[in-house]
Order: structure tokens, then sequence, then C-alpha cells
């Protein structure tokens, strides 16, 4: 059962969460019903998701969706709705990452994060869209990447690609969806799954990871206080709630503040990670 004390801040709010059942999209989901909405658990890897969901008690429930398959979108919405009633939060989160410089990567690959990362939210807006209508409104939270939805890292032209294409989904769904009541916001997260991240940084633990972003980010003041997947769901949670009525087609980045830009690193902020400085 989920341990933490609720709120009610999402009370009467039925939410599909995908790529659910591990990373940010678990936090997400477990946070979303600690506050009182009921969840759907989506994703593909069954196993993963089925160890952990029956946390959330009569809160929650889990679904086979592949984002790519326009009947798992519709089945996992009728799901949704006969367990819990019509969904009023989507949290298009499911993604998958590949990294390789543009001259070595192949269409497949590209197409393949294209095909979840993009077309998946794409096609999830489209099938919650009559749900939310009937139900006088909701709120779709599109997840991007604080780095790749504003910049281009090396080797990350696929991810970047679609991060960006994400924010332009966003913004033309709000345009299209608002009079209905239907908000759409992106919320860039700053640190997405270890385990998908992990296979391009061979011998690097997470904690190394952790540290290493701490000091790009000249904050280890800030860095060092809990986990960013925390920060992205306590967001998440905002933006799902009546609470951010007015925040709608708008950007929202979990980063430590690396966008505003890159401080020099001091002896004290080493320091502070506990590394010497030579």
């Amino acid at each position: 059962m989920v341990s933490v004390l609720s709120t009610g801040r999402l009370d009467g709010k039925v939410a599909i969460v995908t790529g659910a059942a591990r990373g940010t999209g678990e936090i997400i989901a477990k946070r979303f019903a600690s506050e009182g909405a009921k969840v759907v658990v989506a994703d593909v890897l069954d196993d993963r998701a089925k160890e952990w969901v029956g946390e959330l008690g009569d809160s929650g429930a889990f679904v086979h969706l592949d984002v790519t398959e326009d009947e798992d979108w519709q089945r996992g919405v009728a799901f949704a709705t006969e367990r819990f009633g019509p969904p009023t939060v989507l949290v298009n989160n499911a993604a998958v990452l590949f990294r390789a410089p543009i001259t070595e990567m192949s269409n497949e690959e590209f197409d393949r994060l294209y095909r979840v990362n993009l077309r998946g939210p794409f096609q999830g807006i489209k099938a919650v869209t009559g749900s939310m209508k009937a139900a006088g409104g909701g709120s779709i939270i599109n997840i991007g990447s604080s780095l790749g939805s504003f910049t281009g890292p090396a080797e990350y032209v696929a991810y970047a690609a679609t991060k960006f294409g994400l924010r332009g989904v966003s913004r033309v769904a709000a345009v299209e969806l608002g009079m209905f009541g239907i908000r759409i916001n992106t919320l860039m997260a700053g640190g997405g799954s270890n385990e998908m991240r992990m296979p391009y940084h061979p011998g690097q633990s997470s904690e190394d990871r952790v540290r290493i972003n701490q000091v790009r980010a000249g904050l280890p003041q800030l860095a060092a206080r809990g986990n960013s997947q925390d920060t992205t769901a306590a967001m998440a949670v905002f933006l799902a709630s009546d609470e951010s009525y007015h925040c709608h087609g708008q950007d929202y980045s979990v980063d430590f503040g690396r966008l505003a830009g890159m401080p020099a690193i001091t002896p004290e902020a080493l320091a502070a990670l506990g590394i010497e400085h030579a």
C-alpha cells in the first residue's frame, strides 16, 4: 500500500501513466496514488510493473500498453474507464534512448525513437481526448528532457529530435484542445531512468552520475537534496491538479538550473561534493 499520507490534491482524478513500470514513471504513479488519484500503470514491461503495482491497493491497476499501437491505447482507455472512470490525466512518460553519432545512427534506430518518444504521445493525446471532453476537461503532461528538449547533446540526435518535437506537439495540442478545458504542458525532466541511461555510461554507477551532474550544475547544495525524479513527480502532481488550472501550453524544467548557464566550478563546490581540488 502507498505509505505517503494523502493530502487529496488529486482526489477524483483518473490518471494513465505510460512507461510506469520503472524509473520516473513508477515514481510519478506512486506519487499520484498517494495524492488521491486512481492510477493506471501502463507499460510493456508486464513483470516489472506487477512486482510493485499491488502497493497501490485499490488506487492502482496495471494494463499492458504499447504506446505505438492504437489498439493498445483504445484498450487502455477502456480499461481505465471501466475500472476507475474516464481518464482525466495522461502522463506521456514512455520513452527509449539510443546514443550514436549522426554518421553511425541507423534509420531503423532513428525511426524506433520517433515511434515511441514522439508518435506515441501523439497517439495518446488522440486516445484520451474524447473522455476528457466528456469529463469537462483534463490535464495532459508530456515528459520531455531538460537538455534534449532545448539543446543538442552530442550523439543524441534521435532523442533530441523527438524531445524537441514533443514540445511542438504540446503547443499545437494546447491551442486545439484548450477550448474543451484540456490543458497540455511539457515537463522537462532533469534525469530519467538509470536503466535507460546506464548502457551509454559503462562503469559509472547512478551515484557517479548524480555527482557529475552536481558538478556540472555548480549547485551541490541544491543537487544533493533528493532525487531529481522526485522533483519531477512533484511537478507532475502540480500540473495534474486543479492548482495549476492556468498553466497551459508551457514548458517546465527540472534541471538544477543548468539551462540558466554553467557557473564556474569553485574549490568550495568541489569540496562540498568530497572531490579534491588539484
